[in-house]
């Protein structure tokens, strides 16, 4: 198996996911499409993972590179319809690329809190054996609006209606983190945008309440991302 993985900035890869991908003894290529990096023929990888950045779907002036990204998970999905995992940013693009729409989160989703599996999140072969209310990592001001129209709603919270989607049968996406590992908040909050999103939403004792309570759910966070790594990979053979 040869697995592709988008990356939008350094400090958001595949995190915790990258220890299962090791032990088994699964190789993956990281394009930095943020560094100018170019898609390579999709036709020699079996697996497309999206991670998450700073940018919206939108700003395809600033970034004109999310162009050339939403054509290849259009390709990926619907064409090759081969395995897809998408994470924040990359829940949004496949929404946005796919035909839904994406729109200012209201208000931001910005720490550890509760999202719930829907009756078809809880009967999705991702998410077996997870129970049905989950507490993750958000850090988003931007959602999903409307999915794409082949596309099942898998997860919600109170304020995000769309948190977990799949799209056919080869395509997941979450707005939440799965990724988290012991540094994440930490090495997130280096990032100016991400930091400035955090101390708006939370106020100037945001980061180290949100620094303690991801601390204090850090096993659960592995546990959850192993399961899905291992559910995921199951699925798609």
């Amino acid at each position: 198996m040869r697995l592709l993985v988008f990356q939008h900035i350094d400090c958001e890869h595949p995190g915790s996911l990258r220890r299962f991908l090791r032990s088994d003894g699964i190789e993956w290529d990281a394009v930095e499409l943020d560094a100018g990096e170019p898609i390579p023929d999709l036709e020699n990888y079996d697996v497309l993972w999206v991670m998450g950045g700073p940018m919206d779907v939108w700003d395809v002036e600033q970034y004109p590179w999310l162009i050339a990204e939403k054509a290849a998970i259009r390709r990926w999905v619907n064409e090759f319809k081969k395995p897809y995992l998408g994470l924040c940013l990359g829940h949004q693009l496949l929404a946005d690329a796919l035909g839904g729409t994406c729109g200012p989160q209201c208000p931001p989703e910005i720490g550890i809190l509760d999202i719930a599996l829907t009756e078809a999140g809880q009967k999705d072969s991702l998410f077996d054996g997870l129970p049905v209310t989950q507490k993750c990592l958000q850090w988003h001001s931007v959602c999903v609006a409307q999915e794409p129209e082949n596309a099942t709603v898998l997860a919600s919270s109170d304020i995000c209606r769309v948190q977990a989607m799949r799209v056919g049968d080869n395509a997941w996406s979450m707005q939440y983190h799965v990724e988290v590992e012991e540094d994440t908040v930490d090495n997130w909050a280096n990032v100016p945008a991400y930091r400035d999103a955090l101390q708006a939403t939370l106020g100037a004792e945001g980061l180290p309440n949100m620094k303690l309570a991801a601390d204090q759910n850090v096993n659960d966070f592995l546990q959850c991302s192993e399961k899905i790594y291992r559910n995921f990979m199951k699925a798609t053979g």
